[in-house]
């Protein structure tokens, strides 16, 4: 047993991203298909872990302490960026980003409820490979597994709530790029440009550009930071077993739109967004990194068939509603490709997964200002109190007996 404590973890995470910018450099299909670099590096140490444990019966476990809070941070800038001005330019946007969203939602509950009674399965185990666990991630997951066991019966709901959901992580990241591509190239898209010739890019569509910043700037920008985390979790301690329970992140996440806006309404401060989207955009990496070289692949590997045909058949459906229903509804131009790439990452992921498959694209094709304005707030916010609500819908189907 090898066993890395929190700094050694986060060393690692760090070296796992210039892992990753070192494969992409050299490996020209990763780059092709817009693979994001904490998924190349990811992935690979996760596999070298998965055959240390195999072949050598040697097990490495991450300290991952501080996983949590950088994904909260992440949350954080998010609200911190959410200029309430600027959503509304993209609000007729949003709200329909917000009904393709739900459509997927019922789609992926019908179909795994479908394919669980087809291959023999009890129903629920096909809700459990759903949206529960696919556009709801290991949260919400983990939440719903509890109430599968304990008033539907389901053995291990817990452990396959957690395989589902780092299923749905690893492919969310590998067909956001591909599906993206294939639509850019195949309708030949490009980036709308302003009047002035320039895109108008935000901080978290360029992660890589040099910021002018201030160390006064990161230190009160961390402040905030600090805030909203604080806040957002003594909320959700406060809304726990409420009508309105609602995961962490979220409640970080409309912290932060609340103290922005607040603070700009009165005059008191201007949030400065290039500090937001530098500690935005370094969060969102090493998370990712630290999540992805952590995941426990035998946790896949012991998955039942039945399940595993259940995940599969997701995905193929989830890059087909992404070109088939989210691209053309979100107005078949370069906008609703780069939509489409964040949707295929937080409908089988998570809100972080879907910003880097955007920023993969981008990073090659050219910014997409709506996309950047429509994921954020729909993916972490919006999502979960969608999700909640057609996930209590079907469990008032009288098919689980």
């Amino acid at each position: 047993m090898v066993t890395l404590d929190a700094l050694e973890t986060l060393t690692a995470a760090c070296l796992v991203l210039l892992l990753g910018r070192q494969i992409l450099a050299r490996v020209q299909f990763l780059r092709t298909y817009s693979i994001p670099e904490p998924v190349a590096g990811g992935l690979l140490v996760a596999l070298l872990i998965f055959a240390l444990r195999s072949f050598s019966h040697i097990e490495v476990r991450f300290d991952n302490a501080l996983q949590s809070p950088l994904m909260f941070a992440f949350f954080a800038t998010i609200g911190l960026n959410a200029d309430l001005a600027s959503l509304k330019s993209g609000g007729r946007a949003l709200i329909v980003f917000l009904g393709v969203v739900a459509g997927l939602l019922v789609m992926q509950d019908v179909l795994g409820i479908a394919l669980a009674w087809a291959l023999g399965q009890e129903r629920i185990l096909g809700l459990l490979g759903a949206s529960v666990t696919l556009s709801g991630g290991h949260g919400t997951g983990a939440a719903w597994a509890k109430v599968f066991s304990e008033r539907h019966g389901l053995a291990a709901a817990t452990e396959i709530a957690i395989a589902c959901a780092t299923f749905g992580l690893i492919l969310g990241g590998l067909i956001g790029g591909p599906v993206a591509r294939f639509l850019i190239t195949r309708y030949r898209l490009v980036p709308a440009q302003q009047p002035d010739g320039t895109a108008n890019a935000t901080g978290f569509e360029e992660p890589k550009a040099v910021r002018p910043i201030t160390p006064d700037s990161v230190i009160e920008t961390v402040a905030l930071i600090a805030v909203c985390l604080a806040a957002g979790s003594a909320l959700a301690s406060w809304s726990n077993g409420t009508a309105i329970e609602l995961p962490a992140f979220v409640w970080v996440l409309f912290v932060g739109v609340v103290l922005r806006n607040v603070l700009a309404i009165r005059g008191l401060y201007a949030v400065s967004d290039l500090a937001v989207s530098m500690l935005g955009n370094v969060s969102l990496s090493i998370f990712l990194a630290m999540a992805l070289m952590s995941l426990r692949l035998w946790d896949l590997a012991s998955l039942a068939l039945p399940l595993f045909t259940i995940l599969a058949i997701q995905t193929v459906a989830m890059a087909a509603y992404a070109m088939f229903v989210t691209f053309r509804v979100m107005g078949r131009n370069y906008d609703a490709a780069v939509l489409a790439a964040g949707h295929c990452g937080f409908g089988l992921g998570a809100t972080p997964t879907a910003i880097a498959n955007m920023q993969a694209i981008t990073a090659r094709f050219g910014p997409s200002h709506l996309a950047f304005l429509v994921v954020p707030m729909v993916g972490a916010f919006f999502i979960d109190i969608a999700n909640a609500i057609v996930i209590k819908l079907f469990l008032l189907l009288p098919i689980y007996g």
